[in-house]
């Protein structure tokens, strides 16, 4: 079956009531675009052809404004401008999303005592697996229309504007599969292991798997329509599995400790604290720390699956945050004591 076909099943399946809320790719009407382009192409290559004499092709004025091989001026910014659209509200929508359905998984303050209170009278458990298997077929579905159509978009003009606008995407950080809720989504799932309801989240979603082997620790999500991501768990200043987990906005993992190191502030302030000048040390890009994501469900999993290594770190973290604290407020009463 070809994609488009599946993807107005999607659209028009269960979860339509869902879908009718959020946003999602206009794959239909992208391609109806691009069916244009086609059109205007051939019509263009056939006058220009017609037109050829003394071996000079020359074009009609009446096909010059269509498509060109490289690019379509008629179409091009309706169709990357709608594309960039649809793709920030996707992402928007599915971080908003997610960080909800993990508040309800690993809720704090005072939600936890009214979650607790909740659950004697309902249990939320399979409506959450059922939000995050939702969730994650909604992400996949949408990231692989972004991929075909603009595969679509480059075989119909020729060209390699659809790879740029992908590269345009990363920049942007709007990769849908390379967000850090689809891994804290997949970290999920791999709470739930052991459970019933764990069982019908891997049935469902496909493989998830993680490897905390110290030398390569990778996590591993094979997604509906064998689509297999893996993400590096290992810090990259510290070299050891990532522990207390931070994404940056530039999607890059590391320990809040490590984190805070190369943003130049305490680990008590936090990554918020960080100059707006601050980069990235993988990426150097700046500007990355403000909008951090707190990876818990990770943080959690990595409790689980490797106790001894992560009680070694938090006690670490502790004596180190300790220490900076009380170097910081020496210093503070140093200065406003005056010696």
């Amino acid at each position: 079956m070809k994609f488009g076909e599946t993807f107005k099943e999607y659209l028009h399946g269960d979860q339509e009531w869902f879908l009718d809320k959020v946003s999602h790719v206009e794959y239909k009407r992208l391609k109806k675009v691009l069916k244009s382009c086609r059109r205007c192409k051939a019509l263009h290559e056939g006058n220009s052809t017609i037109d050829q004499t003394d071996g000079e092709q020359q074009q009609n004025p009446t096909f010059s404004r269509f498509c060109q091989c490289q690019s379509c001026p008629v179409c091009d910014q309706m169709f990357f401008t709608e594309l960039m659209r649809e793709a920030t509200d996707i992402a928007g929508c599915f971080s908003s999303r997610v960080r909800h359905l993990l508040h309800l998984h690993v809720p704090r303050g005072m939600q936890r005592y009214v979650l607790r209170l909740r659950q004697c009278f309902k249990n939320d458990q399979q409506a959450l697996v059922e939000e995050g298997l939702m969730l994650i077929e909604y992400i996949t579905m949408n990231a692989i229309a972004i991929r075909k159509i603009l595969k679509k978009y480059d075989k119909v003009h020729s060209s390699a504007n659809g790879k740029n606008f992908k590269s345009k995407l990363r920049a942007e950080h709007l990769e849908l599969l390379q967000s850090p809720w689809l891994i804290e989504l997949g970290a999920l799932s791999l709470n739930f292991e052991g459970s019933d309801d764990g069982e019908a989240f891997i049935q469902f979603s496909g493989s998830f798997s993680c490897n905390l082997d110290e030398m390569e620790p990778v996590m591993t999500l094979i997604l509906p329509h064998s689509i297999k991501l893996e993400y590096n768990l290992k810090c990259a200043i510290c070299l050891e599995i990532v522990f207390n987990p931070y994404a940056l906005s530039c999607g890059h993992l590391f320990c809040k400790s490590c984190a805070c190191s190369a943003a130049s502030v305490m680990i008590f302030q936090g990554l918020k604290a960080s100059s707006p000048d601050s980069k990235c040390p993988i990426c150097r890009e700046a500007g990355v720390y403000a909008n951090a994501v707190h990876m818990l469900e990770l943080d959690l999993l990595i409790k689980k699956r490797h106790k001894d290594y992560w009680k070694k770190r938090a006690i670490a973290e502790r004596a180190e945050m300790v220490k900076q604290s009380k170097e910081y407020w020496e210093s503070q009463t140093k200065y406003v004591v005056g010696y």
